[in-house]
């Protein structure tokens, strides 16, 4: 890419980010203008200073003492308010930054939401959260400091340096060299802190990932007492964190050190200067007392600009992380002239359906064509890897197909709102997933505005009342990080409970009992059993058991549905679903 096209690519991004302003511009204009009025009162003072030293002490003493006092007065006044300017921009604009990094969080969360399995198929958790949290910490901080620090660095220095000339051109030359000396220093070290920043930002969202894999996971680290073994592999990525952190912090320490050595010798070099030119009679005592107190003047924009520099990388390079994943637009999302979907009755066809992942050219699914009319089960067997869960998984297109299509009572479900369609279908999955917090609180989340009467009735359906009401708060029971208070049924029964409250007419059970024990089966067989009735049903089964009664299942292998019948006559043909059978049996 050409230096030009990545200019304007990098002016488009920042026009970009300026827009976040826009809900708080009231709040911004007004930080900027008690950051300019703080910056203009730190330039006044050494002005009122070098009038009292040159001008106040030559008149008589009562006249001298009663000016004295009545300037003093001012410049306490102005300190004050140059204090309340200060905690000003440092409370509300923090409070601003705090508003726009809540608002890009919004976006950056709303945009996960929108974005299909394949995408969560290939990223990490850690990496996702980083983005959510410190990059988004980062650009705040830069959009709340970085305008005001600019905006004071640059009235100061400029303020200082045309004051500098006026009172003494000859002098004011001095800190003018080094100042310029030390921009071009800055220039140079910048490309090289922002490649180290964004290196560092790679590595702890690597850590950030083998923190949750790990903590996500401690039960089976503990059940193979690899606890060690953990730990070497967090260590592994702690120490290229810190290698990382080696390579910014020495450009960092270059660079600090740099400009402080550069800050240091403007003062001694205008002192030496103002020396001479003192003993030379072409500068005043109270000029070179004046000269001196503007050097800090001078000097305290050059560190604020240190400090914008690395809040700069620090945000920008979080903000080229925050387009990357807002660029990202979802491969599965509503037709602009989708139509809303009513009134479903169950009716699914599938027509000449072909599917393989993104990475893959190889189908999973290739040419499937059923009809399941309303109301029907169908289970579905086969080999693992056949493409049964991602046969399902078309359904409620968690994936698009690739070929053909899938119409649910009539219409090809590409054609009506995504979030209709995904109404109409529930699923009960073998990998329940409970969140943190309390059992009523997880049913609900079927239908959220679901009365606590709702609830109860969802529970007893699939035969979980029992077992909440015997817990110390029932249904006010914490069942902690994915439920791991509860056993393995319990869960199946609560996820269960969930889809009874939904209430769809839809149903896929994806395995739903194989990681149970016999006994807890029976119970949630049961509770299946009785979700299903009048509902279209898909059950992928693993345990062939549990599908003996199934009036119609299908045997689904890479080509396609290769087999169709009862259970005693798919046994009958002595094919792919007897040879199952045998081997389970």
């Amino acid at each position: 890419m050409s230096k030009e096209k990545e200019t304007g690519k990098e002016k488009g991004r920042i026009r970009q980010l300026a827009r976040y302003y826009i809900p708080y511009k009231g709040l911004f204009f007004t930080d900027m203008f008690f950051a300019m009025l703080g910056a203009a009162i730190t330039l006044v003072i050494p002005l009122i200073v070098r009038y009292i030293t040159s001008t106040v002490v030559e008149k008589p003493l009562e006249q001298a003492t009663g000016e004295i006092i009545r300037l003093g007065i001012l410049m306490i006044a102005m300190v004050l308010v140059e204090m309340y300017c200060n905690f000003y921009i440092a409370y509300y604009g923090h409070v601003m930054g705090a508003r726009i990094e809540h608002d890009m969080r919004n976006e950056i969360f709303g945009h996960y939401q929108k974005l299909s399995f394949a995408f969560f198929d290939n990223q990490k958790v850690g990496h996702l959260l980083s983005r959510i949290t410190s990059d988004l910490f980062d650009i705040s901080e830069l959009l709340h400091h970085g305008p005001e620090n600019i905006v004071i660095s640059f009235i100061k220095l400029i303020g200082a340096m045309i004051i500098l000339f006026v009172v003494n051109p000859m002098l004011a030359c001095v800190p003018l060299v080094v100042i310029v000396v030390m921009l071009l220093f800055a220039l140079a070290m910048n490309s090289r802190m922002k490649s180290a920043f964004k290196e560092n930002r790679r590595r702890i969202a690597d850590i950030n990932s083998q923190i949750e894999d790990s903590l996500s996971g401690i039960r089976v680290v503990k059940s193979f007492g690899n606890e060690t073994e953990e730990m070497r592999k967090f260590n592994a990525g702690n120490d290229r964190f810190v290698d990382s952190k080696k390579v910014s912090y020495r450009y960092m320490g270059i660079y600090n050190s740099g400009m402080g050595a550069f800050s240091t010798l403007i003062t001694v070099i205008s002192l030496i200067v103002g020396a001479l030119l003192m003993t030379g009679g072409k500068l005043g005592a109270a000029d070179l007392v004046t000269f001196l107190l503007y050097i800090n003047n001078c000097t305290d924009p050059v560190k604020k600009l240190v400090n914008f520099t690395e809040q700069f990388q620090n945000g920008y390079s979080g903000y080229e992380r925050f387009l990357e994943i807002m660029s990202i637009a979802p491969d599965i999302q509503d037709k602009p002239d989708a139509l809303p979907l009513k009134n479903v009755q169950g009716e699914v066809t599938f027509e000449n359906v072909s599917f393989h992942y993104e990475e893959s050219k190889e189908n999973v699914l290739s040419n499937v064509n059923l009809h399941v009319p309303a109301g029907d089960y169908v289970a579905l067997v086969g080999s693992s890897g056949a493409g049964k869960t991602t046969l399902c998984s078309l359904l409620p297109r968690f994936y698009d197909v690739t070929e053909g299509r899938i119409l649910l009572d009539g219409k090809d479900i590409r054609d009506v709102k995504l979030k209709d369609l995904r109404d109409e279908i529930g699923i009960v999955q073998q990998d329940v997933y409970l969140f943190a917090g309390t059992i009523i609180d997880n049913i609900r989340y079927g239908r959220p505005d679901a009365t606590d009467e709702e609830v109860i009735r969802a529970a007893k359906a699939a035969n979980a009342h029992e077992f909440i009401m015997e817990l110390a708060d029932g249904y006010d029971t914490d069942i902690g990080q994915r439920g791991v208070k509860l056993s393995g049924g319990q869960k199946q029964r609560l996820s269960i409970a969930r889809v009874f409250l939904k209430n769809p007419p839809i149903l896929i059970f994806d395995e739903a009992t194989s990681a149970l024990d016999n006994e807890s089966e029976k119970v949630v067989q049961k509770s299946l059993e009785l979700l299903a009735k009048d509902r279209t049903t898909f059950v992928i089964a693993h345990r062939l058991s549990t599908i003996r009664n199934a009036k119609r299942i299908l045997v689904l292998t890479e080509n396609g549905i290769a087999e169709e019948g009862t259970h005693k006559e798919l046994l009958a043909k002595g094919g792919i679903y007897a040879h199952l059978y045998e081997m389970q049996f």
